[in-house]
């Protein structure tokens, strides 16, 4: 039996999600007439499983009370034949995603807070399954005082799940709806726009941002700045 009393990594946890992710997306995706054909309304209550090894499973749910794990939406096939099937597949991809997300908190019950922080960040650099079913099309997100610096590259991961390699300068992807956010953010010692293709790095004190080259600060030099202070806000505090 899987207890969240058997401690687990951050890493173990994020494979646990990725591969049962994995399944479910296969489910819905590449193998979606199958998927289709097993959830029969006429049948019981019927649950989707993705399991650890990428597999996917349409069955009834655990009979014992509480279950092994946190257990998946209850009853997927009695709305297939009464919606859209595109509304029916998105429908079941918002519940899986959330069912991801509380097995992984699950086995996630014992780790300290940055060890959550750092696995939902993990979780959130892959797109949810509702995103590749609905295919929603990602854009670059413009840099913000909350995303902390831009510095710090992330691994990027491809909708099934494999590692891709990013760009350092760029950071998590967010909804077309924001893409004519991102020339308002201005260089705060040259006055340039911001641009995707540059390197950029925010200022932990006043919260502006600057061409890496205008402060003289590469991406490897910023992998290693825990807080980084701009010149003014540098001068600021030394004469304080």
């Amino acid at each position: 039996m899987e207890m969240a009393s058997s401690r687990r990594t951050v890493e173990e946890i994020f494979d646990d999600f990725s591969a049962r992710r994995a399944g479910v997306v296969r489910a819905l995706t590449n193998d979606v007439d199958q998927f289709y054909v097993l959830c029969d309304p006429e049948k019981e209550n019927l649950c989707l499983y993705g399991h650890p090894n990428e597999t996917w499973e349409v069955n009834l749910p655990a009979e014992e009370v509480p279950p092994e794990l946190p257990e998946p939406a209850l009853g997927i096939n009695f709305a297939r034949d009464g919606m859209d099937r595109k509304d029916w597949l998105s429908l079941v991809a918002v519940h899986s995603d959330s069912w991801l997300i509380s097995v992984a908190f699950y086995f996630g019950a014992r780790l300290n807070r940055n060890e959550r922080k750092r696995l939902f960040s993990m979780i959130n650099d892959l797109p949810t399954v509702f995103e590749v079913v609905t295919e929603r099309k990602p854009v670059k997100e413009k840099p913000s005082a909350d995303s902390g610096n831009k510095s710090r590259g992330s691994v990027k991961r491809s909708s099934d799940g494999q590692v891709v390699k990013s760009n350092p300068q760029l950071t998590e992807e967010v909804y077309e709806a924001d893409e004519d956010e991102h020339n308002e953010t201005l260089c705060g010692s040259c006055g340039g726009s911001y641009s995707a293709d540059e390197f950029w790095i925010g200022c932990d004190i006043c919260e502006k941002w600057f061409h890496g080259k205008c402060v003289k600060i590469t991406p490897a030099k910023a992998e290693s700045i825990k807080q980084y202070k701009c010149p003014s806000c540098s001068l600021k505090r030394n004469r304080q």
